[in-house]
């Protein structure tokens, strides 16, 4: 087996195919310049290819190597990768065109087993305990929170803000004119509480806040911030008695009971969601392992690219120029290698156990996720279908879903065997 997919052929064109297309070069050349002392469309052919003698070249090179290239590459049973590199041109008159072209072609390999593969699989348990928290949690989404008489802030109060960033902070400046932070809690930072507690409300302060290294917005992750905070007011927080009215309230439940076993049924089906998620990852991490080949680069550079583009997008998202945060984008690139290569290897499996088992998106399936986009995007169905027509999302819609049926696939005939 080859180590890469980097492939090469020399190509001759005839002599007379060759002077033909120089010919057709040239006069529409003439057609077009202007000499002096010449009518438009009267100059000699031979001062046309003596005078335009790169552009006759360049000219008859883009008319005869693509198509004979194409030729050789289907009489050889090539699937050619990205645009060749052309070298070695020799081009003379009344001498055949030679020249070297240097691809990659997509790999060629036998397609091994994928049916009946071990993956570590058992359906989830839903604990009493698991019902519970989530309870506490809708429990807590729909707590109110009543105004509090004016004191001084204390732990477990929420502390109603006017919060301003004063220095401190990569890209736009935090402004924020009603904050509410939970005064001692675990999940606000201690810097925050420090300064706020005892305030009274109406009262102003200024302080410096430091963000720990892995904070979960980049553009502040490590950074000490200045703030100006004015505290508007101060609130508690009323919790609802969980019982059959809390489940009537919630929606078409009749009663406690009802409300729990919804929510048995949605976590089961979220860690359900979860753990084939986690299956078919080993599966394709499986499917890899038993093929070995090698994959082309311009699809690693370009997978490389799109893991990149996708980096700086949830960096604009968090407000941060990309063009400001210092990174070697060179280590980065490097460093995203070994994902990109796994990726491309998985894809290239999913499209030929796809091909092998005739698995393909349907009308009716592409319909639906097109009336599923205008839906959440609250435009016209045959709007939306117009746009992703015009930016080929139509074919992304279809191969991501035949990527979803070909892994459903997988792992319906995938061998499950206890977790370890």
């Amino acid at each position: 087996m080859a180590e890469t997919c980097r492939r090469s052929l020399e190509l001759s064109i005839p002599a007379v195919e060759v002077e033909n297309e120089t010919a057709r070069a040239v006069e529409s050349l003439r057609e077009k310049v202007r000499l002096p002392g010449f009518r438009p469309g009267k100059a000699p052919p031979d001062l046309i290819r003596k005078r335009y003698a790169e552009e006759v070249r360049q000219e008859v090179i883009h008319k005869l190597v693509p198509k004979h290239f194409k030729k050789r590459a289907e009489e050889e049973g090539l699937t050619v990768v990205g645009s060749p590199e052309l070298s070695d041109v020799h081009f003379a008159k009344g001498e055949p065109l030679r020249c070297k072209l240097e691809f990659e072609i997509a790999p060629q390999f036998e397609l091994n087993q994928y049916k009946e593969l071990s993956v570590p699989y058992q359906d989830p348990e839903v604990s009493d305990q698991e019902v519970a928290a989530r309870l506490d949690h809708v429990r807590d989404e729909k707590a109110e929170y009543l105004n509090v008489d004016p004191r001084p802030v204390e732990d477990g109060d929420h502390a109603v803000l006017g919060l301003e960033s004063l220095a401190g902070v990569e890209g736009p400046a935090i402004q924020q004119d009603e904050l509410m932070l939970h005064i001692g809690d675990p999940d606000t930072l201690e810097d925050f509480s420090r300064n706020l507690r005892s305030m009274l409300p109406g009262e102003q302060k200024e302080f410096e806040v430091s963000y720990p290294e892995d904070f979960g917005q980049a553009r502040l992750a490590g950074r000490t911030v200045r703030f100006r905070a004015r505290l508007k007011g101060i609130r508690r927080k009323e919790l609802p008695e969980i019982n059959d009215e809390f489940a009537r309230d919630l929606g078409d439940y009749q009663n406690l009971g009802e409300l729990r076993e919804a929510v048995r049924n949605t976590l089961f089906l979220e860690k359900q969601f979860a753990a084939q998620q986690r299956a078919k990852d080993a599966l394709i991490g499986r499917l890899i392992e038993l093929h070995d080949f090698p994959v082309p680069e311009a699809f690693v550079e370009r997978q490389i690219e799109q893991q990149v583009e996708r980096y700086l997008h949830s960096l604009a998202e968090e407000g941060v120029d990309p063009r400001s945060v210092k990174l070697d984008w060179q280590q980065v690139r490097r460093s995203q290698r070994d994902k990109a290569i796994r990726d491309v290897k998985a894809s290239i499996l999913i499209n030929r156990v796809a091909d092998a088992e005739s698995i393909m998106a349907t009308t009716e399936e592409v319909d639906r996720e097109v009336q599923r986009i205008a839906r959440h995007d609250r435009e016209p169905v045959a709007a939306v279908r117009l746009r992703l027509e015009k930016e080929d999302g139509l074919w992304r819609i279809a191969s991501r879903i035949r990527t979803e049926k070909t892994l459903n696939f997988l792992f319906e005939h995938a061998r499950k065997t206890a977790e370890a």
